[in-house]
């Protein structure tokens, strides 16, 4: 029989699954409301930078090229371009999801649940993927 202190630091270094839901919940809210916050920033320096032109609907014209790169979309917002700024949050709104799948394969190694470990690392890579290469 094991003595009980060993018991309670056993039981102290697992998650339960209501941990990792908790967890995930939050991350999932502060992913939103930070993407929230950066859309209504960008929007806003919009709206003061371009607020009195006239739009021109008579022709579609595509968004900028540096706007599909995520490395010019951060580096237009550390210039503080509006625009940039727009797309860094749905940038941010997308990354909230993968962000959940990577903290939640985190969990189930922390949890030693290899069966979830695996499914979700290959859930993780086909995000990654088709983040990385389904764009190309």
């Amino acid at each position: 029989m094991a003595p009980l202190d060993t018991v309670t630091q056993e039981h102290r270094a697992r998650l339960s699954d209501r941990d990792v839901d908790v967890i995930v919940g939050r991350l999932l809210q502060a992913g939103v409301l930070l993407s929230a916050l950066v859309v209504i920033v960008g929007g806003a320096m919009y709206l003061w930078q371009h607020g009195s032109v006239v739009a021109d609907f008579r022709a579609f014209t595509p968004g900028a090229e540096e706007m599909r790169n995520l490395t010019d979309i951060v580096r237009g917002a550390l210039r503080g371009e509006a625009p940039a700024i727009v797309q860094l949050g749905l940038v941010l709104l997308v990354a909230t999801p993968i962000a959940r799948v990577a903290l939640t394969l985190v969990a189930f190694i922390y949890q030693r649940d290899r069966l979830y470990v695996v499914t979700t690392a290959i859930v993780l890579a086909l995000l990654a993927y088709g983040l990385v290469w389904g764009t190309a």
